[in-house]
């Protein structure tokens, strides 16, 4: 038999998963300002690696020949790069040397605008920001883990760990729906819970 209080563990983290998927929705899409969400930022995050590895490396490698451009028309503008965005927005011209230029600082411009934005956007400011994000990537760990125990659970005992503690249907409910007898399910449910603990920990 299972112990009472593992029995109480399991039951509660399978319980809270629907709450945690409604929670990272809910965090997902608060908004930080500039059409930004948090989700988009976890996922610019996720790209840092790759922007490790990018740098270094010449700029044709992996910007488009737009982006090229752009690149181009920043280094020739902002050949010191003042700190802060502020400033940087302040050394890049209205106007180049002829329309095509004209066109490439605006844009430029532009895009530094966001990013000031974007940093304003949030009333409770960056420290909200990031403690959303860690709140963020806390919950979509656990949910991920979650999945996964059940993945590698026996697929009845996943089945019905899921129809009665995420889904929380009723007893009667989950019999039916997986065809069994109620002194099955009882059996089921002590293995499957035993069996999440163990692929658990």
């Amino acid at each position: 038999m299972i112990k009472q209080r593992i029995k109480h563990r399991v039951i509660d983290q399978l319980s809270e998963y629907r709450q945690s998927l409604a929670r990272i929705k809910v965090l997902s899409s608060y908004s930080v300002g500039a059409g930004i969400t948090i989700s988009r930022l976890n996922e610019d995050d996720h790209l840092q690696e790759l922007h490790r590895k990018l740098r270094g490396r010449p700029s044709y490698m992996y910007l488009s020949k737009r982006e090229q451009k752009l690149e181009t028309a920043a280094h020739t503008h902002l050949t010191e790069y003042p700190s802060g965005t502020r400033a940087q927005l302040a050394a890049v011209p209205e106007l180049g040397i002829d329309p095509e230029e004209d066109e490439l600082l605006q844009e430029l411009r532009k895009k530094i605008q966001k990013v000031i934005e974007a940093r304003q956007g949030s009333v409770e400011g960056v420290t909200g920001v990031l403690n959303r994000m860690a709140a963020l990537q806390d919950l979509q760990g656990e949910v991920k883990q979650i999945d996964t125990v059940l993945e590698n659970c026996k697929p009845e005992y996943a089945e019905l760990l899921r129809l009665r503690y995420v889904e929380q249907l009723p007893v009667e409910s989950v019999a039916a729906r997986m065809h069994i007898t109620r002194r099955t399910y009882n059996r089921w449910l002590e293995k499957a819970l035993s069996e999440f603990e163990n692929v658990s920990y």
